[in-house]
């Protein structure tokens, strides 16, 4: 199965795009709009929106901790902790 918000920014795109679901309320709403433009790990900070995959899924979620050896710690907007990674790929630079 392709990923096109993976295939746009590792082109270097920068675009809006939307998701479902409610883990990201209040910041993203379901379905709201959002502008998401390429970035590396290293040059996130906490609170950082990213899109990133953690554990063979993909989200779009916040950076809760950073650490040099592990990455990036991403979590919801809720209590929800999805774990380390140092794949991150794009940063919400926007919600419209």
């Amino acid at each position: 199965m392709r990923n096109y918000k993976l295939e746009r920014l590792q082109n270097g795109e920068t675009f809006i795009t939307s998701e479902k679901g409610s883990s990201m309320v209040p910041l993203i709403k379901s379905g709201q709009d959002h502008k998401l433009a390429p970035v590396k790990w290293e040059d996130v900070e906490v609170g950082d929106i990213v899109y990133c995959k953690v554990k063979g899924n993909f989200y779009t979620h916040i950076v809760k901790g950073k650490n040099d050896e592990k990455g990036c710690l991403i979590g919801n907007n809720k209590v929800g902790i999805n774990g380390w990674t140092k794949s991150v790929f794009g940063l919400v630079i926007e919600v419209l």
